[in-house]
């Protein structure tokens, strides 16, 4: 018998959902804070674990076993989306936007956003202002 043969029990499954959830609410609530200015710094897992009370790996795990993808993956895209909100919907600098995104320097947050996005932020600011 294969480990994706052995059923979990439901109270494991109850609680990886109820993880995940967790999970998604500090998410939302550490991006509100990033926004806000409250937060100076991006998270990595294990403060997201430390608020959750669990290991880095098993909400890392969690998390991967729930939705398929990484803690990581879902706030870089959160990042990504709320940048591209930023640079839309503000006339805040690019280097702006990089600072209250928490990055320390405009060109990691050029090279983060082109790698998620497939441009730069200058150019997708662009698409807004020519049209």
């Amino acid at each position: 018998m294969t480990t994706q043969e052995i059923a979990l029990p439901k109270k494991i499954l109850s609680r990886q959902k109820e993880i995940t959830a967790l999970f998604f609410e500090a998410l939302e609530k550490h991006i509100a804070d990033i926004l806000s200015g409250k937060a100076k710094e991006s998270y990595h897992i294990k403060e997201f674990a430390r608020i959750l009370f669990i290991h880095p790996t098993h909400l890392s795990n969690t998390i991967k076993l729930q939705t398929g993808k990484s803690p990581c993956d879902f706030l870089e895209a959160r990042l990504v989306e709320e940048a591209k909100r930023l640079l839309s919907e503000s006339t805040l600098s690019i280097a702006d936007i990089a600072t209250k995104l928490t990055f320390k320097e405009a060109t990691n947050f050029t090279k983060f956003f082109k790698r998620f996005a497939g441009m730069t932020p200058k150019q997708y600011r662009a698409q807004f202002i020519d049209s």
